[in-house]
């Protein structure tokens, strides 16, 4: 028997409504049973910066002039300010916090939909997982901490947001370590298929989308590494922590809905701070010929390789990281520390 083009709309319309319906019928809840609190570790602090809870640690300047009962942030410049790549937290920060306060203090916050900071579901106003609040959290903090100008590190796409600060607001970046950045890929789905993100359908089914990811966690954590057999149960630990708080998931749907390219290709030229760029040699996620574009482009920046390394060389060699923070700091900020008010 023949079926009519218009019986075969029918039936696609049928079975696109069965489907439909069938996605809001899924139970979506969360994973996580804990609050932030919970998981809260001996050097964790909070602070509230923009309406939101934000995790963060503090390491004090413990150099030559340390002032060694200094346990809060004091405004000593310039700060030393750590932004974490997609999936991590301040706690990838763990093995070069204290080294980096040798030189001046040390700050490393969880951005919304990571780590330990609040993970919002509902607001008023401009989603808080968007690039421009990414931005505006960065600033609120070092307003809040005392800081006016800071060295910011930033790992992958921590990177593209200390690029997008060095160009938004160049009076508060002394200078850039940028580790594996990705100044020229990801920054979200295509603008045409952004729409989509906010059909009821798909909108309900993206924390579940997103819960599938957090699954191959350790799958991902792994192809960052050029050795993950080095990988020890402490650092999958501190990376699986956070997907044990509530909500985890609709925030990082939150965060995917609400991410969208920087554009950055045209504007990296003018940024006039001094740049270290530093890749893995293996790095498989943003790969080395990213990073080698990126120190030509930067007027005033510095390429260093590290070799036998993968997209976290700041973890997987930290002591290849720190030689060459410390000859750029050598070369760019080798003057007396000072704190506010003192010459």
């Amino acid at each position: 028997m023949k079926i009519s083009s218009r019986s075969n709309l029918i039936i696609v319309a049928i079975v696109f409504t069965f489907l439909f319906v069938s996605c809001l019928l899924v139970p979506v809840g969360t994973s996580g049973t804990l609050d932030p609190l919970d998981l809260a570790r001996q050097d964790s602090r909070f602070i509230e910066l923009l309406g939101l809870d934000i995790h963060y640690t503090f390491s004090p300047y413990s150099g030559p002039m340390a002032d060694h009962t200094a346990d809060r942030p004091v405004g000593r410049e310039p700060l030393i300010l750590l932004l974490h790549g997609f999936g991590a937290s301040s706690f990838s920060w763990r093995d070069l916090r204290q080294e980096l306060s040798r030189y001046a203090d040390v700050i490393a916050y969880d951005r919304p939909a990571f780590g330990l900071s609040e993970r919002p579901v509902r607001w008023k106003g401009p989603s808080p997982y968007g690039p421009e609040n990414q931005l505006a959290l960065a600033v609120a903090l070092m307003d809040e901490l005392g800081y006016d100008r800071a060295i910011v590190v930033g790992h992958s796409a921590g990177g593209t947001i200390a690029l997008s600060l060095a160009l938004e607001r160049p009076e508060r970046v002394a200078a850039l370590v940028l580790v594996s950045p990705a100044a020229y890929i990801g920054g979200g789905a295509p603008a045409w298929i952004r729409p989509l993100f906010f059909l009821p359908s798909i909108n309900h089914l993206g924390p579940l989308l997103a819960r599938r990811l957090g699954a191959r966690a350790d799958e991902f954590l792994r192809s960052a590494w050029f050795a993950p057999e080095l990988l020890d149960a402490e650092v999958y630990e501190g990376y699986r922590a956070p997907l044990m708080i509530k909500n985890w998931e609709k925030a990082l749907w939150e965060l995917t809905k609400a991410s969208r390219s920087a554009r950055l290709e045209k504007r990296i030229s003018s940024i006039g701070a001094p740049s270290l760029v530093i890749s893995g040699d293996s790095d498989t996620i943003v790969p080395i010929e990213q990073s080698i574009r990126l120190a030509r482009e930067l007027p005033k920046a510095t390429l260093v390789v590290v070799p036998q390394s993968g997209h976290v060389a700041h973890e997987e060699s930290p002591q290849a990281f720190l030689r060459a923070f410390e000859e750029f700091w050598s070369l760019n900020f080798s003057y007396k520390h000072t704190s506010p008010g003192v010459d």
